[in-house]
């Protein structure tokens, strides 16, 4: 089976580091993510500057970008950004849904509800313009302000999400919480739910994001985010560091018998240099190792 890695340290990643990374060092690293043969790429943020100031530069990051050498996806949390995003060249757009009112007011300041709303108003203009719209729901697993989530709680927000006509769903571990007993259980109550292809997006904040990865793989998940190197997290979790790393990922799937159609040594490649311009040592591991022949 094929597995597509969605890379997001463009966006995600970058977006929780202490500096702010200049136009041209973004624009080399979705390149080189293209060169190792990335398809769909987390190339911008159009949200508000002075929250995200890493994110600042979403329009001239694209214009800078080739046209069609992937799909490039801008995350938006309102119509606001929509508006920015629409007048770029991103080819799909990511909404987020946080499904806990707690968070989503401390990242988004509404409600879930009001964040749904967005969703619903967002989704048929963007198909007016030839836009993909997939929505994230994060924390679909814990809540670093409401602990567990229940799975009642996250099946009624997909469903509700779903219904605005979505081509995407993403379940998002945002705070590194999850285990592959939570993953397939969480995953088989929303497939039950809703008639939408399912995405999963995990943070190795303690150290179970690559199970949990494989363990979506296993249930049929054929799409998953990564960052490579490892880096980034969302500003607003306390202590929620990390998305798994892609090389490290495309790794555990490709020993385990799955296609990503990557090249893992420009990944290990393209981490090594990353690393170098953020001025440490990514927390991806397989660059550091190196790989080993598929089994």
């Amino acid at each position: 089976m094929t597995i597509t890695i969605v890379e997001v340290g463009p966006r995600d990643g970058l977006q929780n580091e202490a500096v702010v990374v200049d136009t041209h060092t973004k624009v080399e690293f979705i390149n080189r993510c293209v060169a190792a043969g990335v398809q769909r790429i987390e190339a911008a943020s159009f949200v508000n500057p002075k929250r995200v100031p890493q994110m600042a530069d979403g329009e001239a990051v694209l214009e800078r970008l080739t046209p069609d050498a992937a799909s490039y996806i801008g995350l938006v949390l309102n119509e606001r950004g929509f508006d920015r995003a629409v007048n770029t060249q991103v080819d799909e757009v990511n909404l987020v849904v946080m499904v806990t009112d707690t968070f989503s007011q401390k990242n988004q300041g509404m409600t879930t509800q009001e964040a749904m709303a967005a969703v619903a108003a967002i989704a048929p203009r963007a198909k007016q313009a030839g836009l993909p719209v997939s929505v994230t729901l994060s924390a679909s697993f814990g809540c670093p302000y409401e602990g567990e989530v229940a799975v009642s709680r996250l099946v009624d927000v997909a469903t509700q999400v779903a219904d605005a006509g979505i081509d995407e769903l993403a379940i998002a571990d945002t705070i590194g919480v999850a285990v592959p007993r939570d993953v397939q259980r969480r995953l088989s109550a929303v497939a039950d739910a809703v008639d939408v292809p399912l995405r999963v997006h995990v943070h190795n904040t303690r150290n179970t994001g690559y199970a949990s990865a494989l363990a979506a793989a296993d249930a049929g998940v054929t799409v998953l985010d990564a960052s490579l190197g490892g880096i980034g997290g969302c500003p607003f979790a306390p202590r929620a560091t990390g998305n798994i790393a892609t090389e490290d990922l495309v790794f555990a799937l490709e020993r385990s018998g799955y296609d990503t159609g990557l090249d893992l040594d420009a990944l290990c490649l393209a981490s090594e240099w990353l690393g170098e311009r953020l001025g440490r040592p990514t927390p991806g591991l397989v660059a550091k190792a190196g790989g080993f022949p598929p089994a």
